[in-house]
C-alpha cells in the first residue's frame, strides 16, 4: 500500500485516515443493523436504543480512544506496531522468565493466526452489507447481491499483484470524504430527534445493564462490531508514526462515526422499521444511490487494507521464525513496504469466496467477525500487560488497575461472542486453531533439525586446525556457506569438500540473524571475524521489516578488505530433506506435517535474493 509522505504533516493524517481506519470506518453500514437484529432480542423503545448508543459511544471511548490510542501506541518495537511486533517486544519483556516468555510467545502467534480470519472476514462483511444498499433501490434484486459482491471481491485479489502504488494515493482523500459523509448523515438524523444526545451520558449503557442483565451481556457481541478495526491502529504504526493515527482519529473519525451511529438511532425512534438497514435509510431518497456507490469503495479500500495487512504480518512471521519461507514480490521499486505475497493472497481469496457464498449476507457473517476480533483483541491486552509491567516497569499501583479494566472490557466481549462459536464463530476459530498449529509445528520442527544436525557437526576451529595439516586443493574466488550455527561447519561445505575435493581461497560461513526490531542500522549490519586458512564468520543482522538481500549486505565488506565480487562469488545452500522417525522429538502427525512444509518451503536462493547464476545447492536428509 502506498504510504504517504513523511515530510508532509497533512499527507500523513489523510493518508492515516484512509489506510488505517478503513475497517472501523465502515462499521456504521451493518453494526447497528445487526445489534437491533431479531435474535438478540433488544425491543425498539427509547430507552433501548439509548443504551446501545451508550454503549456504542462508550465503547468507541474505552476501547479504541483510552487502550489503544493513549496506551497501546506507545508500545512500539522501534516505531513499529502489530501484533508480531508486540510479541517480540513481549519476549524481551520475559526474557528472565521462560515459561512466561514462551506463554507470550503463544498468545501473540494465536492473535496473528486470529488476524488471518479477520483479513477474510473484513472484505467478505464489509462489501457484501455495502452492496446489500442495491436492495433498497431495486426490488426483487437480492439473489443477485452475493454474485454482485465476488464481482468486487474476486478482481481486487487478482489485482494484488500489480501492487497499489498508483491509486493508492486516492484512498486518503475518498475516506476523509466518507468520514464526513458519516458525520453529514448522522447531523440529519439527531437534528429530527435530538434527545439521542442523551446517550452520551454513561447512565444509559448502565441502566440498559441492569434492567436487561442477560440481553445487555448477550448484545455485547454485537456492540463490539463498531469497534472492529481497532487493531490497524497500532499495526500500521510503523506507517504514520503515533501522532497522524492519534489526530485523524480524535479529529475526524472518532466524532463523525460517533455522530453517525447517533442518527440512526435517530432513525429508529422516527421510524422503527428502518430497522432492516438503519444506515442506507438514514440518506435522503436522492441520495441514496451516491451512498451505495460511495460505501462500495470505501470498503474496497477497507479490505484493501486488512489483505495489505496480512501480507507484512506474514513477512515478520517469517522473518521472526514461524512460517516457512515464500515468495515475496516487491510491487514498489520505491517502498520497501509494498509487498505481496502470491500464496498468502490466494489462500485469503478461496477463503472470502468460501464466506461469501457460504453466509450469504452481512447480518451471518457478523457473529464469525466478533469472535476474530476480540480474540486479537484479548492477546493484545495481555501482551502489551507484560510489557508494561516487565519492561517499562511501572508503578503497579497504577498499571495494575489500568490493565484490569482492560481485561475486563475485552474479556466482557469476548465472553459475548463464545456463544457464537457454535455457529457462524467457529470459522475463525478453526483458522486461528489450525495457523496456529502450523506455525508452532514449524517453529518446534526448525528446532529439531538443527539438534539432528548437530549431533554429527564438527567444531569449526578444529575443522580449519586439520586444513592447515592437510591442505586441499584451493581455487580461486570467495565461497559463502550459508548456516544457522556459528561454530560448527556447514554440511554444505564439508559435501562439497569431500566430493569436489577443493576449498576457494576465500571461505565465508555466513549465519543471518533476524533481530527482534524493525529495522538495523547500516553500522549495525553485520558481524565480521576472521580466523586462519582465510575462513571468515560473518554474522548479517536484520530487522523483521526489512527485505534480506544478502549480496547487496556483502557489499559493505568491502570496506573491511574483503572483495567479494559478484562473478567470483559462489552460495552454496543446504536442504534438508526430513524424514519423520519414532525418535523423541514432536507426535508423529506433527513431523510428518512439518516434512510437508519443509518440502514445500521456499528456497534460499530468492527469498535472500541470491544470483541464480552463483547458487550451488546440496542436499542431506535428517531423521527427527
Amino acid at each position: 500500500m502506498s504510504t504517504p509522505s513523511r515530510t508532509s504533516p497533512i499527507a500523513l493524517l489523510v493518508g492515516a485516515v484512509g489506510i488505517v481506519y478503513g475497517d472501523i470506518g465502515t462499521s456504521p453500514l451493518y453494526s447497528l443493523k445487526e445489534i437491533f437484529s431479531p435474535h438478540y432480542g433488544v425491543g425498539l423503545s427509547q430507552a433501548s436504543v439509548l443504551g446501545i448508543l451508550s454503549l456504542i459511544c462508550w465503547s468507541l471511548t474505552l476501547v479504541v480512544t483510552v487502550k489503544y490510542v493513549m496506551f497501546i501506541l506507545r508500545a512500539d518495537n522501534g516505531g513499529e506496531g502489530g501484533i508480531m511486533a508486540l510479541t517480540a517486544l513481549a519476549q524481551r519483556a520475559a526474557a528472565d522468565y521462560p515459561r512466561l516468555r514462551m506463554l507470550l510467545i503463544m498468545l501473540g502467534l494465536f492473535g496473528a493466526a486470529l488476524f488471518y480470519g479477520d483479513s477474510m472476514l473484513t472484505p467478505a462483511v464489509s462489501v457484501l452489507s455495502a452492496v446489500e444498499g442495491v436492495g433498497l433501490v431495486v426490488d426483487g434484486i437480492d439473489h443477485w447481491v452475493v454474485p454482485l459482491a465476488l464481482l468486487i471481491l474476486i478482481p481486487l485479489f487478482v489485482l494484488q499483484r500489480h501492487g497499489t502504488a498508483r491509486i493508492g494515493y486516492l484512498f486518503g482523500p475518498v475516506m476523509v470524504i466518507w468520514f464526513l459523509v458519516l458525520g453529514a448523515l448522522g447531523v440529519h438524523g439527531i437534528v429530527q430527534r435530538p434527545e439521542v444526545l442523551l446517550a452520551l451520558n454513561p447512565y444509559w449503557a448502565l441502566h440498559f445493564f441492569l434492567a436487561n442483565p442477560l440481553i445487555g451481556l448477550t448484545v455485547m457481541g454485537a456492540v463490539v462490531l463498531t469497534i472492529t478495526g481497532a487493531e490497524a491502529l497500532y499495526a500500521d504504526l510503523g506507517h504514520f508514526g503515533r501522532k497522524p493515527i492519534v489526530h485523524a482519529w480524535l479529529f475526524l473519525a472518532f466524532p463523525c462515526l460517533v455522530i453517525n451511529y447517533f442518527g440512526q438511532g435517530a432513525l429508529l425512534l422516527i421510524d422503527p422499521e428502518a430497522v432492516r438497514n438503519p444506515f442506507y435509510l438514514l440518506a435522503p431518497g436522492w441520495a441514496l444511490i451516491p451512498l451505495i456507490g460511495l460505501s462500495t469503495v470505501a470498503t474496497i479500500i477497507a479490505s484493501q487494507a486488512v489483505i495489505t495487512g496480512a501480507f507484512s504480518v506474514t513477512r515478520q512471521a517469517i522473518q521472526l521464525g514461524y512460517v516457512p519461507r515464500m515468495q515475496i514480490l516487491h510491487t514498489s521499486s520505491a517502498e520497501q513496504g509494498q509487498i505481496y505475497i502470491p500464496l498468502i493472497n490466494s489462500m485469503l481469496m478461496v477463503g472470502v469466496v468460501l464466506l461469501v457464498v457460504g453466509f450469504q449476507s452481512s447480518s451471518g457473517l457478523a457473529g464469525a467477525y466478533g469472535v476474530a476480533v476480540t480474540g486479537t483483541m484479548l492477546c493484545t491486552t495481555l501482551l502489551v500487560s507484560s510489557v508494561i509491567l516487565l519492561l517499562w516497569r511501572w508503578p503497579k499501583v497504577l498499571a495494575v488497575p489500568l490493565l484490569a479494566v482492560f481485561l475486563l472490557v475485552d474479556g466482557i466481549f469476548f465472553a459475548a461472542n463464545v456463544p457464537k462459536i457454535i455457529g457462524g464463530g467457529a470459522v475463525p476459530m478453526i483458522v486461528g486453531i489450525l495457523l496456529f498449529g502450523l506455525m508452532t509445528t514449524w517453529k518446534r520442527g526448525r528446532q529439531l533439525v538443527l539438534e539432528r544436525l548437530d549431533e554429527h557437526s564438527l567444531v569449526l576451529r578444529d575443522f580449519i586446525a586439520s586444513i592447515a595439516l592437510q591442505p586441499p586443493h584451493r581455487v580461486t574466488g570467495t565461497a559463502v556457506f550459508l548456516t544457522s550455527r556459528v561454530d560448527v561447519v556447514p554440511h554444505a561445505l564439508l559435501h562439497n569438500l569431500l566430493h569436489n575435493q577443493v576449498l576457494h581461497e576465500r571461505v565465508m560461513l555466513l549465519t543471518v540473524v533476524y533481530e527482534d526490531r524493525p529495522r538495523v542500522p547500516l553500522g549495525e549490519r553485520f558481524d565480521l571475524e576472521a580466523y586462519d586458512q582465510g575462513f571468515y564468520r560473518v554474522r548479517l543482522h536484520f530487522g523483521f521489516m526489512e527485505a534480506p538481500d544478502i549480496p547487496r549486505a556483502l557489499a559493505q565488506l568491502g570496506d573491511k578488505g574483503i572483495d567479494c565480487q559478484p562473478m567470483q562469488t559462489t552460495y552454496f545452500l543446504s536442504r534438508e530433506t526430513v524424514i519423520p522417525s519414532e525418535r523423541i522429538g514432536m507426535a508423529m502427525w506433527r513431523e510428518r506435517l512439518f516434512a510437508v512444509l519443509q518440502k514445500n518451503a521456499g528456497s534460499s536462493l530468492g527469498f535472500f535474493r541470491l544470483p541464480v547464476n552463483r547458487v550451488i545447492e546440496l542436499g542431506t536428509q535428517v531423521e527427527i
